[in-house]
């Protein structure tokens, strides 16, 4: 319906009056302001009726004339889409951005606005924000991989998910609280160690320790001197956690026993790594597998003692025994978590604790890089025990493939990729020397990140906190990195900066951060790359 108002003569001076009211408001949107109204605006100095239809058709005109602005270039993948800055401080906080070098067409004080950049800013903070903690309640033994994790990878269960980056953080503490003091006494006892848990919700029971059997020359020691940690032949490896929290505890549905387990740090470590001939390991009364086998220097770093400490495998066993009665009559797991050399023993472990007591709990293992442990003998017995295992494989880490023999899948096409399946199934089949993998697993591709270079090194292809990113982002195999990804970027850039794009590195060196923030995280050493 239309409505047509004709202003009379005898109210025109009034109307006049408060026209030049709204001059002096200058507001963009409103249709009476200083410019002149032209013949085609039916100016009111005519006296001619203006309907409320032509009003608004004016006051929409002038509307799109605000907020018209320039796209940027389809060819950019920009994360942020052009808006206009709404307060002066967040335009200050990121003047040195350069977003002109970013988006030439445009300024760049027309380009972002603070609910983008501060989403940017937290993007590139040291402090990771995360996707909230559901209640896993009735179904955390289905989290746990009851049914190997069946439905919850392919595309990946957003609980799932979260439960993966938080077990991968068990390890990157782990990671931390050795390289701030690599060192032990060989004339004593190491004392507790201090573990600063990413969760809170858990409390460190257990210092863990692996002793390798190699030993090496005594001109080691004279060449390098102030790298006696890097020769000596015990060290801190990881440690026994259990959740101590009682809401904590309701949310996951029971109580969990994390072991985490770091990679490859120290030189005797990395010489086991290259020790891959594959040797038996003892067999229990109930054990019914033929011919298994792992790997010798594995096998080496999880059985040795030390002189002042115990094995790998007895710590564990005695821990987890303790902890059990302790807690005897409640719900519990065990939950096993490593990186690269890591990710071999927390098989290893895994193996080991599920007949350790009569009434064992259900045993996991979330793996990062992890490489072949065993045959496919030892496969059969993991499996045969019911130990369940969710290897996160990232394509481009060439230590996932090893030991064994190598196979570049993800560079073939779909018909010789099968090629390459069958072939490898008849030598596992066929040789008891031959490794194979065992448990799910979760493949991630460092190409489908788009802060990462699509041909970044092995040392990123293998790093934890790449792992980590790239799950965050990871929604299927068939889907694009997830543009909602809450990983924080910083550690990422600050330990990878020259696989990262270049786009965001220069947006890293302009932030200004906390002088003591930044001189912190550069005190924290990166975890190595292992072979193994």
């Amino acid at each position: 319906m239309q409505i047509s108002s004709t202003l009379p003569a005898h109210n025109l001076n009034i109307f006049q009056a408060r026209r030049s009211t709204f001059r002096c408001q200058q507001s963009p949107l409103n249709p009476f302001t200083n410019k002149p109204l032209s013949s085609a605006s039916f100016s009111l100095r005519s006296h001619k009726s203006i309907t409320s239809t032509e009003l608004t058709k004016l006051h929409l005109s002038n509307l799109e004339k605000l907020l018209q602005k320039q796209a940027p270039d389809s060819n950019q993948h920009d994360l942020l889409p052009p808006v206009s800055f709404s307060n002066k401080k967040s335009r200050a906080s990121f003047e040195g951005l350069n977003l002109e070098r970013i988006w030439p067409e445009m300024k760049a004080a027309e380009e972002m606005s603070p609910r983008h950049l501060n989403r940017l800013q937290r993007l590139l903070s040291k402090t990771p924000e995360y996707s909230p903690r559901n209640s896993l309640g009735s179904r955390w033994r289905q989290y746990h991989g009851c049914n190997d994790w069946a439905g919850l990878l392919d595309p990946l269960d957003e609980n799932l998910r979260r439960e993966v980056v938080r077990y991968g953080e068990f390890v990157q503490a782990a990671y931390h609280a050795f390289h701030s003091s690599p060192g032990m006494s060989a004339d004593e006892a190491p004392l507790p160690r201090h573990v600063a848990l990413p969760d809170r919700s858990y409390k460190v029971t257990k210092s863990l320790y692996a002793t390798s059997s190699v030993g090496l020359p005594k001109w080691v020691d004279k060449v390098a001197p102030d790298l006696g940690w890097m020769t000596q032949r015990s060290s801190w490896i990881g440690y026994v956690a259990v959740s101590d929290d009682k809401k904590e505890i309701q949310r996951m549905g029971r109580r969990d026993i994390v072991i985490a387990l770091r990679g490859t740090s120290t030189c005797l470590e990395w010489a086991e790594n290259l020790r891959a001939q594959l040797v038996d390991i003892p067999k229990t009364e109930d054990d019914n597998t033929q011919n298994a086998k792992v790997e010798c220097g594995f096998q080496s770093l999880y059985k040795t003692r030390g002189d002042h400490v115990a094995s790998l495998a007895e710590s564990v066993v005695e821990e987890i025994r303790r902890l059990t009665e302790l807690y005897k009559g409640e719900t519990l797991s065990i939950t096993v978590t490593g990186h690269s050399l890591g990710a071999a023993l927390a098989v290893l472990v895994a193996e080991e604790l599920s007949g350790c007591t009569s009434e064992a709990p259900p045993v996991a293992v979330f793996s990062f890089g992890g490489p072949r442990v065993g045959n496919k003998g030892f496969a059969d017995r993991i499996n045969r025990k019911k130990v369940k295992v969710l290897r996160i494989v990232n394509n481009q880490d060439l230590i996932t493939r090893v030991p064994g023999i190598f196979f570049a899948e993800e560079d073939q096409d779909e018909k010789s990729a099968k090629r390459m399946t069958k072939i490898r199934s008849v030598i596992e089949r066929n040789n008891p020397l031959a490794y194979s993998h065992v448990g799910a697993e979760l493949r991630v591709d460092t190409r489908m990140s788009p802060y990462l270079k699509p041909n970044a090194d092995v040392a990123c292809c293998h790093d934890l906190e790449a792992y980590l990113h790239l799950v965050d982002g990871y929604l299927a195999s068939n889907c694009p990195f997830r543009a909602n990804a809450k990983r924080s970027l910083w550690k990422l850039v600050n330990e990878q900066r020259s696989n990262v794009k270049q786009l965001y590195t220069k947006k890293v060196k302009s932030l200004t951060l906390n002088k003591l923030d930044a001189d912190t995280i550069s005190s924290i050493p990166s975890c190595l790359p292992s072979p193994s």
